[in-house]
């Protein structure tokens, strides 16, 4: 079994790594980083809320140009369907070094969002619905956005402890004034879930902007580490297992 984790996992990385010589053909940007830390605490079956930040940098790490921070809350309806509420704060700073100033975008963003997911055997799809509204420095937007992803556990029929999963996902950006588009945001990786309260991704990020200045299109390395919590095993003194 752990010569057939690393058969895949070398597949995994070898995929990558030609899609990042690919899009490097066609770009002459370095390779960025995009680091994200996720918390999301379970209070009961029908209500979640989440806290997560962002870093992200235009070289490997090295030149960090933006940071993220925000938090909210989800309503279930079902176990395909439910609806999200945020509040976040963006920063984006002029390239060419470390938060060099000047800032090129400070923004306060809230949103709705709705999710949908569809499982279709080992297949989980997931649509997802975002209607943003953008306090800039600069001045009021609205923005929309569509993305649609694919999770695919490796050698498993599900998602649990001790499984690897492929997820892809292409995500939309559109406003409601000309030339309406604004992004398209692709991504690609490798994620692990060691635990029930703990996973983590990595994997690759293409964005292409149009005519933006919030941050400019780039190809990131990304990892991410999530972590979900049961609100109910806290106030029991829960404490989290331990990472194998």
């Amino acid at each position: 079994m752990i010569n057939n984790y690393s058969t895949t996992i070398h597949k995994a990385i070898f995929l990558m790594a030609l899609l990042f010589c690919l899009q490097g053909s066609a770009q002459t940007n370095a390779l960025g980083s995009w680091n994200i830390i996720n918390v999301k605490l379970n209070i009961n079956k029908k209500w979640s809320a989440f806290a997560e930040a962002q870093l992200r940098s235009l070289e490997f790490y090295n030149s960090f140009h933006y940071y993220e921070y925000k938090a909210g809350a989800t309503y279930i309806f079902d176990k395909n369907f439910s609806l999200t509420a945020g509040l976040g704060k963006y920063k984006t700073y002029a390239e060419g070094g470390n938060f060099k100033r000047p800032i090129s975008n400070d923004e306060i963003r809230t949103w709705l969002q709705i999710n949908m997911k569809q499982q279709i055997n080992r297949f989980q799809f997931e649509h997802r619905y975002r209607a943003e509204q953008r306090f800039t420095s600069n001045n009021y937007k609205n923005r929309f956005r569509y993305r649609l992803s694919l999770i695919v556990p490796i050698k498993k029929e599900k998602i649990e402890p001790k499984t690897f999963y492929v997820t892809i996902f292409n995500e939309l950006f559109f406003t409601n004034n000309a030339p309406y588009f604004e992004r398209n945001r692709f991504y690609v990786g490798l994620g692990y879930e060691f635990t029930n309260t703990f996973s983590m991704q990595t994997g690759y990020v293409s964005q292409f902007d149009y005519k933006l200045t919030d941050e400019t299109g780039r190809n990131f390395f990304l990892i991410s580490m999530y972590f979900n919590l049961d609100w109910k095993k806290m106030k029991a003194g829960f404490i989290p297992e331990n990472i194998d």
